[in-house]
């Protein structure tokens, strides 16, 4: 958290551009504190979530829509999937580059997408039990399931029934 210091500062010049810019490339968490317009600067967001990628909580909603601003966070710390637009829900590699750092953000995604198996395959390999919100055919898939039971073994009480039957399951469950 920013020292109380620099949150006076920044607030006394939160339309100053340059400054801002100075501030959120050292404290990215401290675009918090500017302007609405500056939070609205493609530059000075960037420059933030450089700095801190959960920067992008307080970017502008119009920021939040924008490809290039939520993948530079979301490739480096994936939960902030979260505060992607609608209009990016749909984008395959920006989830897959937020899977890559953590599977819980299949939470977020559409059941289109969790009804794809890449997808999904990358989300239980991170976090085995967020197999709970893939598709009722992917609970059903073998090699979802085996992935989702080798990172996490609880994971298997949301694997379909037939799933929960298979002989290569039940052996991976018992190692």
């Amino acid at each position: 958290m920013p020292k109380e210091q620099d949150v006076v500062e920044i607030e006394k010049r939160a339309n100053d551009k340059e400054y801002v810019l100075k501030c959120v490339a050292q404290k990215g968490a401290l675009l918090e504190f500017v302007s609405n317009e500056l939070k609205n600067d493609k530059e000075v967001v960037l420059e933030a979530i450089q700095n801190n990628p959960e920067a992008l909580e307080f970017a502008s909603d119009e920021l939040k829509a924008n490809r290039e601003v939520v993948y530079a966070s979301v490739s480096k710390v994936g939960w902030t999937y979260c505060y992607a637009k609608e209009n990016l829900l749909t984008d395959r590699e920006l989830l897959l580059a937020g899977l890559k750092q953590t599977g819980q953000i299949l939470y977020f995604a559409t059941k289109k997408m969790r009804a794809d198996k890449e997808i999904v395959l990358e989300a239980v390999k991170n976090k085995g039990i967020i197999v709970k919100y893939a598709s009722q055919e992917l609970k059903n898939d073998l090699e979802v399931g085996l992935a989702a039971i080798s990172q996490d073994k609880s994971s298997y009480q949301f694997l379909s029934e037939d799933l929960k039957e298979n002989e290569e399951i039940r052996k991976r469950l018992e190692e």
